[in-house]
């Protein structure tokens, strides 16, 4: 049986899930047909892709950014106001914790107002004070990084995403902009690298969910010995 606690935990995973990774395919298939519209018109050929594909793309690539950072905060907010909650961190540590409040508040109003930033540099304010929020509050100690193991580890993934989703949102306009295509190249290299992290984060989340207890199941589940893969006999 779930409670609130567990039910909450569930969220972050749950529109991962139902939002975020639809949305991954459907940028996908729009930056592949826009990518192939370009290339026909490049050589003089007639392509048969209606041009919309790229305004879609460009489109839902801003939704999909909000959904992954959108999530990413989400992810973040669990365990760092459950522990707060669960260890009366209120009390002991108030203005840590007010601190913490002001950075999601802060973070979060700086993503917004980087989707209404027209100019270059209101861009790269809005985006490093998105950026910087994500990495204080993911720094957090209550936040488990699985340092020991950054390779494979679906925090350092899911924070790595964000920043290049970021990215993508604080220079969609110097794509248009730029002549000499540079920037288009380079938001292909970083998104090309964003999906092998989406897909990292696929496995890894649910590598993540298995080794994850119900709330009720923590006091007997953290005994058992991980290395030996044993645990206690209880009656």
């Amino acid at each position: 049986m779930m409670d609130f606690q567990d039910t909450w935990a569930l969220l972050h995973p749950a529109i991962a899930v139902v939002v975020v990774f639809p949305l991954l395919g459907i940028v996908l298939n729009r930056a592949v047909l826009t990518r192939e519209r370009r290339l026909a018109m490049k050589v003089g050929e007639k392509s048969k892709i209606p041009p919309i594909v790229g305004t879609e793309h460009v489109a839902i690539g801003r939704y999909l950014s909000m959904a992954v950072v959108g999530v990413t905060f989400l992810g973040l907010a669990y365990p760092l106001f459950s522990k707060f909650i669960n260890k009366n961190l209120i009390s002991e540590e108030p203005f840590r914790v007010l601190f913490i409040i002001a950075l999601f508040v802060l973070s979060i109003n700086s993503f917004i107002f980087l989707f209404r930033a027209k100019t270059r540099i209101w861009r790269g304010i809005f985006a490093t004070l998105t950026g910087m929020g994500l990495v204080l509050l993911g720094s957090q100690p209550e936040v488990y990084r699985r340092g020991h193991e950054w390779f494979i580890s679906h925090f350092y993934y899911g924070i790595l995403a964000a920043l290049l989703m970021i990215f993508s949102v604080a220079t969609i306009q110097d794509i248009y902009q730029d002549r000499r295509n540079r920037w288009r190249n380079v938001h292909i290299i970083i998104n090309s690298f964003a999906l092998l992290l989406f897909i990292g984060q696929g496995i890894t989340g649910a590598r993540d969910l298995l080794e994850i207890p119900l709330n009720w199941q923590k006091p007997y589940i953290y005994q058992c010995d991980s290395v030996g893969k044993t645990c206690p006999q209880f009656k």
